[in-house]
């Protein structure tokens, strides 16, 4: 936790577990009067949390203005980023926050019903909110209806279009978007889809106001935001920080490599920013200027003695399995892009040959897909050929670095130790 006057916020008082609706009350009971909901959002300043950084007022303003009589708001709890672990720590400790902030946007966009989306195979995290839900339950209090819903767990599965498919049709597809935003569906039902974190925010902001929210953060970026740091570090955690903090600070206070080769920013459709770059603040208009984001709140530590090429293929190829495989950039172009970085990462003959091919089919897959997965890969293969571009040019000219031939790995690839045999054979 980064040490400040007014933190923990999201975390406070969060024990080994989940707080039940009478203690949830007591420890976020308001002390201040504040005014409309939609005006609090818009002067707080709040983007989601879950990856793309939507302005939260505009994305439920948009919904609002839906002419239907049925509106559903969605909490995606569903977290299929693998080196995130910010929803099943909110399931863990405030079940409840992420229900308040659920049942003020029902209010506030009109909706009747709340689909609440965690994983099937999140048990605890199931467990958590079957327990939150039948709390409110038994208040008898009138609402939007609250029904939990286990979608299988997929890193496609969370994508908010994909998700909405599945409560409407049992399908984990994402939807093909022309323009955005754009209005999904269930049935014929405007939804507003929000990930668990951006609803806990939601909750505090409706209790205490924007003004209490920004007294964390900078001006563009105000507030704190939950962080998963992974990797090099003593014991993987998830952490509260203030936007702005700088990233050797947060790494610092988790216990990780402060001086690492190398921090993967965002996810696995995130960036890599090399290690020369740590002591810029965590917010999107200062990461800006080195081609990262915030992202879905993710860091893996990548320390200097570790291949970023061998990491990064690994990355690739799950990716790559997990793709809804329904257009072509996803079907073929992914399992390229893993293939070409195999022959560089354990340099073959061919690994020239290979390099010109990932830049090309990076230019021929971007922008081509039916939602942005494929994007989001090309954006991280195309960051470890800029940060690891030394130990590129090693392995292409046919002399493998130290880092490849280690037997720890940093990345979390959940299912792949099978699949990674295959691919070195």
């Amino acid at each position: 936790m980064i040490a400040s006057s007014t933190l923990p916020r999201l975390m406070h008082d969060a024990g080994s577990r989940p707080l039940s609706l009478a203690q949830h009350e007591q420890t976020f009971a308001a002390t201040t009067k504040v005014g409309s909901l939609v005006d609090e959002l818009d002067a707080s300043g709040l983007t989601g949390r879950g990856g793309a950084g939507f302005p939260t007022s505009v994305k439920a303003r948009f919904i609002h203005d839906q002419r239907s009589l049925h509106k559903y708001v969605v909490v995606n709890a569903m977290e299929g980023e693998p080196a995130s672990h910010k929803d099943q720590t909110l399931l863990n400790a405030h079940p409840h926050l992420i229900l308040d902030g659920a049942e003020y946007l029902a209010g506030l966009v009109g909706a009747k019903n709340i689909a609440v989306c965690v994983a099937r195979d999140n048990r605890a995290g199931i467990n958590a909110m079957e327990r939150a839900i039948h709390e409110r339950a038994r208040r008898s209090l009138r609402g939007p209806k609250l029904d939990l819903h286990t979608p299988p767990q997929r890193y496609v599965a969370g994508e908010e279009s994909a998700l909405t498919h599945w409560l409407d049709d049992n399908e984990s597809l994402p939807q093909y978007r022309r323009t955005r935003p754009h209005v999904l569906r269930i049935a014929h039902a405007p939804v507003l889809v929000e990930n668990a974190e951006t609803l806990a925010n939601v909750a505090l902001i409706g209790r205490f106001g924007a003004a209490w929210y920004r007294g964390l953060g900078t001006s563009i970026s105000p507030g704190s935001t939950l962080v998963s740091v992974s990797g090099a570090v003593n014991h993987p955690n998830v952490m509260e920080t203030e936007l702005g903090t700088p990233i050797r600070t947060i790494l610092a206070f988790a216990d990780a490599d402060t001086d690492p080769q190398a921090v993967l920013l965002g996810g696995y459709g995130g960036s890599w920013l090399s290690g020369e770059h740590l002591d810029v603040p965590y917010c999107n208009e200062e990461l800006a200027a080195f081609g990262v984001s915030v992202g879905a709140g993710v860091l893996v530590v990548l320390p200097r003695k570790a291949c970023g090429i061998v990491e990064t293929q690994r990355v690739v190829q799950w990716m790559a399995n997990e793709s809804a495989r329904q257009c072509g950039p996803c079907a073929f172009g992914l399992p390229a892009l893993a293939d070409g970085l195999n022959h560089v990462a354990r340099p073959t003959r061919d690994a020239k040959q290979a390099l010109q091919q990932l830049e090309e089919r990076c230019a021929t897959i971007k922008g081509r897909g039916a939602c942005h997965h494929p994007d989001g890969v090309v954006q991280f293969v195309r960051s470890a050929l800029e940060v690891f571009s030394k130990d590129v040019a090693r392995h292409v000219q046919g002399d493998a670095c130290k880092g490849s031939l280690e037997s720890r790995r940093y990345a979390t690839i959940p299912q792949l130790e099978r699949a990674e045999e295959l691919i070195w054979e």
